[in-house]
């Protein structure tokens, strides 16, 4: 399947169906569990709690570093094709202007970093103007 934009986003189901839904059954029966009044259930429901919290974190921290290396990446690439005039700003694009500039082609990445800069724009709107679509399939 060629990468779009509305096919861009990543699911593991491991993750975030099995995983997550496992979870969340394990929560609801030691909820039910702590309500009837059964020995031990409140010590399960605050293990669960420990789990959901590092369940959480784990992803979050992926992403972080996934964003971290994306903008080490992207630096580099646009070192490489931004314009001479255009290099110095690219300090002061944001974290999730980075992670959408990503997907913009070559040719387009100039005028997407301009465009981002100027107007402000946030990840999704910059996304939805890239032209020639740069799949990413190396994402977390």
């Amino acid at each position: 399947m060629t990468q779009s934009y509305a096919t861009h986003r990543r699911l593991d189901p491991g993750y975030h169906y099995w995983g997550f839904g496992l979870l969340l059954a394990c929560i609801a029966l030691a909820v039910l569990g702590a309500i009837r009044g059964h020995a031990g259930a409140w010590t399960q429901l605050l293990l669960l709690a420990f789990l959901a919290l590092a369940f959480l974190k784990i992803r979050l921290y992926a992403l972080r570093v996934q964003d971290r290396v994306i903008r080490l990446e992207e630096t580099l690439r646009m070192r490489a094709l931004l314009p001479e005039s255009l290099r110095p700003e690219i300090d002061r694009l944001r974290p999730g202007q980075f992670v959408a500039l990503r997907f913009a082609s070559d040719g387009e990445l100039a005028a997407r970093v301009e465009e981002a800069l100027r107007e402000n724009l946030g990840g999704e709107a910059i996304k939805k103007r890239i032209q020639t679509w740069r799949p990413d399939e190396f994402r977390v």
